[in-house]
Order: C-alpha cells, then structure tokens, then sequence
C-alpha cells in the first residue's frame, strides 16, 4: 500500500503518521497566562533534537474552532515554557488536561496537581514529574498559518531524586517508568524493554 500526501486529507495524514510512528513521548508542557494561571497540556508531535544546545520542538496546532491553543499563546507573549514528562503514576492526569479548558481555568488546579517553582524560568513546574526541562523559545516557525513548531532550548534540567545516578551519570530504569502516546486516546507502558549487547560493525 502506498499513499502520495497529497493524495489524503489532512486528518488520513494525520491517521498514517500517529498510527505507525510510535511511540511517541510527550511533552507535557506548563506555561503561564497573562493573568498569572499556569496551564499545563500534552503534545505527542515532540522529541528532543540536540545536546549543544539542548532543544526540543513540538507542534502546537489551532483548536478546531480557528482559536490559538492557550500553550501557544502563552509561549509567543513570554517566550518561556517547561517540558515536563509523565511517568505511570501521571498519566491519567496528563491524559485528562489534554481535555477542552477556558483561559481562566488552569489544568493543573482543576486536576490537583502540584506546582514547584523552577529555577532560571518564571513557569512553574509540575512538582511530581520525574524529569523538567525549562526553556527559552529557541525559535518559531509558522506552517501553512495553523500550526506553529515552537523550538525551545533548555536552560535547566529537573530530575527527581531517585531516578538518577549523579556518579555515573546514568537513569536508574528500574525506577523510571514513563509512558509514551500511541494514538487516538491509547497509551503505552514501556517497561517490557529489550536489551542487545553492543553493536561491534563489520572486521
């Protein structure tokens, strides 16, 4: 089977790409109104990109109605936002703040969750995330006018305690149990992992 875009519609290009490129991790990111509410919300278009500078990207569309997306309006007015990431015990919650909320009503008081200050950035972070990184708009770039890649370039990295080795360097995974996006409202755990032994290449 192969299919030209062009071809599709926007939603069958949307079903071709979640529906195979999986799974996505996802960046639940926290930012602030212009009345002081922090918004928090989920994008599964995400990944990190580089280490030199740290960036990551995520793709903030409009709602279906033609309005800006409250994380993107936020982000163009302050130019700073938190990546936070979700692990099992967050997951319904971030599921859950993906749902229709006004300007005035903050995901994260409406859900219970908790906020902690961050450190280089005026947007909070989600208190109980695992791993945050605050962010600087790095750059935006605008396609087709609907939808907008927001690049941000972190400047503070947040790791829960536990989950970290600062010998090595290293996560403890036995303790880390983030989940990913599959598509539509599906959702996947990712501790049945598979572990190979060093890739030698060819004598």
């Amino acid at each position: 089977m192969e299919y030209a875009p062009n071809d599709l519609t926007h939603r069958e290009r949307y079903k071709v790409l979640t529906g195979f490129v999986l799974p996505r991790p996802i960046a639940w990111v926290t930012t602030i109104g212009p009345t002081g509410v922090v918004n928090a919300a989920p994008f599964s278009f995400f990944n990190v990109f580089c280490e030199d500078p740290p960036l990551c990207m995520f793709a903030a569309n409009l709602r279906p109605d033609g309005r800006v997306k409250d994380t993107a309006a936020n982000i163009q007015r302050s130019g700073e936002f938190v990546v936070n990431l979700a692990d099992e015990p967050l997951a319904r919650a971030m599921h859950d703040s993906s749902g229709d909320f006004p300007p005035e009503t903050g995901e994260p008081g409406y859900l219970g969750l908790k906020l902690a200050p961050s450190t280089k950035v005026a947007v909070p972070r989600l208190a109980d995330t695992p791993w945050a990184m605050e962010c600087k708009t790095w750059k935006t770039i605008d396609v087709n006018g609907d939808r907008q890649l927001f690049i941000g370039e972190g400047i503070n990295f947040y790791i829960r305690d536990e989950l970290w080795d600062d010998t090595a360097m290293r996560v403890h995974m036995d303790r880390y149990h983030p989940v990913g996006r599959m598509f539509a409202d599906r959702y996947c755990r990712t501790d049945d992992r598979i572990v190979f032994p060093p890739a030698q290449g060819a004598p």
